[in-house]
């Protein structure tokens, strides 16, 4: 089984009334050196807010360029079972409610399957039990820059998560 940190960048907050416009993914592993990044054109008649494009730094008109959703799904799942090391394929995410629930509708929408299944995980939850301090939050762990470029942002995730596999005595199968 592979772990993929996942980060999403969308134009609402819901899937479905609003569109997903990129997906960031690192595969967890020793190098953090296998990534995938899609960008989609927003759903037609959806809705967007223009504050969540001032956040990615681009508008409606350059989204509505983006490759359509379903080709851009088809290679995220393509690239999800080559880079898989066997076994099903699981989802972790900063903010798994948004982000999981992003991925999880267009999958099912336009794939009608999802290698992540029903199942997702919190890395925020995740740190909050281990170091049993349900105030503190696991983003000073980052080496990478928070800026929504989603890969960067699944990168900054995925180095918190090695240093919790690495000096926190958290036990990962597939990561060391």
């Amino acid at each position: 089984m592979s772990w993929f940190m996942v980060d999403v960048e969308a134009n609402g907050p819901i899937p479905g009334d609003y569109s997903m416009t990129e997906v960031g993914v690192i595969r967890m592993d020793e190098n953090l050196d296998m990534s995938f990044h899609g960008k989609l054109r927003p759903l037609p008649g959806a809705m967007w807010q223009e504050e969540a494009y001032k956040v990615v730094g681009y508008d409606h008109k350059t989204a509505m360029t983006f490759p359509d959703p379903l080709a851009t799904m088809q290679e995220f799942s393509n690239w999800i079972h080559a880079v898989n090391k066997n076994g099903k394929p699981c989802f972790i995410a900063d903010n798994n409610g948004f982000d999981y629930g992003f991925v999880n509708w267009y999958f099912w929408h336009f794939l009608g399957r999802s290698p992540f299944g029903h199942s997702s995980t919190n890395l925020g939850s995740l740190y909050k039990g281990l170091i049993k301090d349900f105030s503190k939050n696991f983003k000073h762990l980052r080496e990478t820059k928070h800026d929504h470029n989603p890969v960067n942002d699944a990168r900054g995730n995925a180095e918190a998560l090695h240093k919790m596999v690495r000096t926190m005595g958290l036990k990962m199968f597939g990561v060391t």
